[in-house]
């Protein structure tokens, strides 16, 4: 499977880290700071740069990955060229979100991890998007996609590739 690395070479994870943390005071309140820009950097927090991380600011990779985790923001696994989120909130669930989940699914042929073939699309689900009049509601980067139903995933699908190869 191939991850699209939204900025960065992603061949060397470290020497990039290393690039960011001579941009920072080497201070644990920092950390916080200093994974956002990684992340920024490469979509995702790669093993190796938060060793390097816990390293420059003496501190356990422990804390530094639990920093990581508690996060909502931070991401562990490569993430696809654009994020479809899909709200399962108790007003879309009850108007057929997940038929529109599983439509989506089929259609973006994304696998277990969430991510499509090509690396384009991370899929997600979210609690609440806070658009319950619209429901069901799927997320597509910034833009919502209210009323949603397994008939206009098609429709979706077919403008996120279009907005894709203008790009």
């Amino acid at each position: 499977m191939r991850y699209l690395i939204p900025v960065g070479t992603g061949k060397d994870f470290q020497a990039e880290t290393q690039e960011v943390l001579r941009s920072r005071e080497k201070s644990p309140r920092e950390l916080i700071p200093l994974l956002q820009e990684i992340q920024h950097r490469f979509g995702y927090l790669p093993p190796e740069s938060l060793r390097e991380v816990a390293k420059a600011l003496r501190i356990p990779l422990s804390r530094v990955y639990g920093v990581a985790t508690f996060y909502a923001q931070f991401s562990l696994t490569p993430k696809g060229k654009h994020l479809v989120r899909v709200c399962l909130g108790t007003a879309c669930h009850v108007r057929g979100a997940p038929q529109v989940l599983e439509e989506l699914r089929r259609q973006l042929e994304v696998g277990d991890e969430g991510i499509s073939e090509d690396g384009l699309v991370s899929l997600e689900t979210v609690r609440c998007v806070g658009a319950c009049a619209l429901g069901p509601v799927v997320v597509v980067d910034e833009e919502y996609w209210g009323r949603m139903a397994p008939a206009r995933v098609e429709e979706l699908v077919r403008t996120l590739r279009e907005k894709d190869a203008e790009a």
